[in-house]
C-alpha cells in the first residue's frame, strides 16, 4: 500500500496534482491560493501564483491593473508618481502638475535641476543672464523688469562708477553734483579727510572741510583773526572790506557787542557811541 501524499490542507490527494511547497508542507493549487495570495488593490481579487504581481507602498496588485490613474497605461515597467493616492505615469505627471520652464515652454521633469523666482520656473541652463547669456545657476542676480543680469554684468552695465577711482558702487556711496563717489573715494581736496557724514564746501568745484577752506579761502575775523567760514549757523559783519564774526563785532575800548547797533569807524577802531562822545571830548580838551 503506497503512503499518503495530500494537501496540508484540504486533505485530498495530490498525486496527478499540481502542488506548491510551503514551509516544507504541500498544497494544492486553490488552497495555496486562498492562503497565502494576495488580494489586489485595484481589481480586489486574489493575486493567484502564476501571476506576475506588483508591490507598492504595503498594496499589491496585478500586472494589468498596475496602471496609470488617468490614461490607463501599464505602469509594470514605467516609472511612475503617485498624486493623492492616484497612480500617474511620467507624461500624465508632468501635463497635470509639473511647472513649464517660462523660457522654452517645455515641461520641467520632476527630479530634474529647476530654477524658482517669483512664481516662475526655469530648467537650471534656461536661467540665464541676459547680458552674457551664460547660466546664472545658484550664483547672485539682479532682475531688472522681464530681465536677470549675473552680479557682475549689472554692475558693468548699470551701476555707476565713481567718478574718482572709476569703480562701480556697489553699496552706498555719495552724490555731490549729481556724479556719484565712493565714501572713502570722497575727500577733501586739501587734508584728504574723508568728506561723508562731514560738514563741507567748495571752492572751484572741488570739495574741502570746513578746516582747509578756512585756512585757504575764508575771510579772517579783524577781532580774533580765525578764518570766517559761515558753518554752523555762524553769522558775521562787513564794513570796507573788513569783515567780523557776529560775536567778535564789539567796540574796540569797551568792549560792548556792537550787533545790530550804530557804530563808528575810527581808524582801525570800530566804538560805539558813548565811546566815541569820549573820545571826542578827549579831543576838545586836548586842543583847548
Amino acid at each position: 500500500m503506497s503512503e499518503r501524499f495530500d494537501c496540508d490542507h484540504c486533505k485530498e490527494s495530490l498525486y496527478g496534482r499540481k502542488y506548491i511547497q510551503s514551509d516544507d508542507n504541500p498544497y494544492c493549487i486553490p488552497c495555496y491560493d486562498s492562503l497565502f495570495a494576495n488580494t489586489c488593490d485595484e481589481c480586489k481579487e486574489l493575486i493567484g501564483h502564476d501571476c506576475r504581481e506588483l508591490f507598492y507602498e504595503d498594496r499589491h496588485y496585478h500586472e494589468h491593473c498596475f496602471r496609470c490613474f488617468r490614461c490607463d497605461r501599464s505602469l509594470a515597467d514605467e516609472q511612475f508618481t503617485c498624486q493623492d493616492e492616484a497612480l500617474l505615469c511620467n507624461d500624465c505627471y508632468c501635463n497635470e502638475f509639473s511647472s513649464k520652464c517660462i523660457a522654452c515652454d517645455k515641461t520641467v521633469m520632476p527630479g530634474s535641476r529647476k530654477l524658482e523666482y517669483n512664481g516662475k520656473t526655469w530648467h537650471e541652463n534656461c536661467f540665464i543672464c541676459n547680458s552674457c547669456k551664460q547660466p546664472i545657476g545658484s550664483k547672485a542676480f539682479i532682475p531688472d523688469d522681464q530681465d536677470y543680469y549675473c552680479l557682475p554684468c549689472y554692475e558693468n552695465k548699470f551701476t555707476p562708477c565713481c567718478v574718482r577711482c572709476k569703480k562701480p558702487l556697489t553699496k552706498g556711496g555719495v552724490t555731490y553734483r549729481e556724479e556719484a563717489w565712493h565714501k572713502e573715494c570722497f575727500v577733501c581736496t586739501g587734508c584728504k579727510t574723508q568728506l561723508a557724514g562731514q560738514p563741507f564746501t567748495s571752492h572751484e568745484e572741488k570739495p574741502y572741510c570746513v578746516i582747509c577752506f578756512g585756512d585757504l579761502y575764508a575771510k579772517k575775523c579783524e577781532a580774533c583773526s580765525k578764518p570766517i567760514t559761515g558753518f554752523g549757523g555762524g553769522k558775521f559783519v562787513a564794513f570796507e572790506e573788513r569783515h567780523w564774526h557776529q560775536t567778535c563785532f564789539n567796540c574796540s575800548r569797551c568792549k560792548m557787542s556792537l550787533s545790530g547797533k550804530g557804530f563808528f569807524p575810527e581808524e582801525k577802531e570800530i566804538l560805539c557811541r558813548e565811546c566815541k562822545v569820549v573820545l571826542l571830548a578827549q579831543r576838545t580838551c586836548s586842543t583847548a
